[in-house]
């Protein structure tokens, strides 16, 4: 029976160590990558004067909370395991990263909200609550999440002298509430918002396409009308493209953890680390997907860039210059000022 204990004992050591392993190698990437592209935006907008209006006001807040989750990504698959911490440090390690990620949600389904209206409701957009106070929906994206995030401080099954772990912070029925009442509601409303954007602007397209047809009667379909339907597939692509692969992995990763904490289902413990990194980096990663595809946020950048290349590039000519003025110079040829120097007395 010892023998068998010390065997057991080794393979959970062992897997413990591999699933570290995993989770330094797949979140450290990705936070690092989430948390740079993240600055390099925001610094991108906040330097932009052209970007200082009211839509992208609610984006910097994205952004910001689309940061602090790419801090706290290397964290969240460790919350499955079990720590020996005091009760402040062990609500703190599990409540933080929550309301990150709930705050981070919230501010994501904003900004589909004010584009939804933009779009959907564009001449009415003007006297729009959304766009008239715009800093108390980013107020309501803050604290709503802190509110619901707090909720295990006064509901939880914290035994004393107790290990610190998911199941003691979070009681099952608030994971179920948060999980099915919250995060997957959210993440279908988002995709309605797209669905009802996508439908508005190809019946714009339908009316634009009616337009130059009678203008152009009999004639093939012209450049203009071959761009705007290639725009249309190429939006109704990208729409589908970041719902499967930011959102689906993100769904599963949330049915699987709450499968796991039934002690009903037996699953691997490596699942539940890799499956929840994957699915909540593919989350926090849909911002900076949108960014850079918008070529105004990275407008800030290129013109940078274009100032340093110019800038090296002149050097780099008047050096030129320079070095072909002296090859072309003949030999043992002086300046004016040179023979004076040479032919004045010593």
């Amino acid at each position: 029976m010892s023998e068998g204990g010390e065997d057991r004992g080794v393979l959970t050591r062992d897997t413990e160590t591999m699933t570290q392993n995993i989770i330094i190698w797949l979140s450290r990437p990705l936070s690092a990558f989430i948390v740079l592209a993240n600055i390099f935006l925001i610094l991108g907008i906040l330097f932009n004067r052209r970007l200082r209006n009211t839509t992208n006001w609610f984006f910097l807040s994205l952004l910001f909370a689309d940061l602090l989750a790419g801090l706290f990504l290397p964290n969240i698959p460790e919350l499955s395991s079990t720590k020996d911490l005091n009760y402040h440090l062990c609500f703190f390690n599990y409540v933080a990263p929550n309301f990150i990620f709930l705050a981070f949600l919230a501010n994501l389904l904003v900004v589909h909200y004010v584009k939804y209206v933009f779009i959907i409701r564009s001449l009415h957009y003007h006297r729009s609550w959304v766009y008239r106070w715009p800093g108390f929906y980013i107020f309501i994206a803050w604290t709503a999440p802190l509110i619901f995030a707090c909720l295990p401080l006064a509901w939880n099954q914290w035994r004393p002298h107790a290990n610190c772990s998911f199941g003691l912070v979070f009681p099952i029925p608030y994971l179920y509430l948060e999980t099915y009442g919250f995060l997957i509601p959210s993440i279908l409303a988002m995709g309605f918002m797209c669905i009802q954007v996508l439908c508005t602007s190809r019946r714009q397209l339908k009316d634009i396409t009616r337009l130059l047809h009678s203008v152009n009667q009999g004639q093939p379909p012209s450049e203009l009308e071959q761009q705007l339907e290639l725009r249309n597939v190429k939006k109704i692509a990208s729409v589908s493209f970041i719902f499967v692969a930011c959102w689906v992995p993100y769904i599963v990763c949330l049915n699987i953890s709450l499968l796991s904490i039934d002690h009903n289902h037996n699953i691997h413990p490596l699942i539940i680390p890799i499956v929840t990194c994957i699915g909540t980096s593919s989350a926090a990663a849909l911002p900076v997907i949108l960014s850079l595809g918008n070529r105004q946020y990275t407008q800030f950048w290129t013109d940078m860039a274009t100032k340093c290349c110019g800038g090296c590039c002149q050097r780099q000519g008047r050096k030129e210059r320079k070095a072909k003025a002296k090859a072309h110079l003949p030999h043992g040829h002086h300046c004016p000022a040179e023979a004076d120097l040479n032919g004045a007395p010593g």
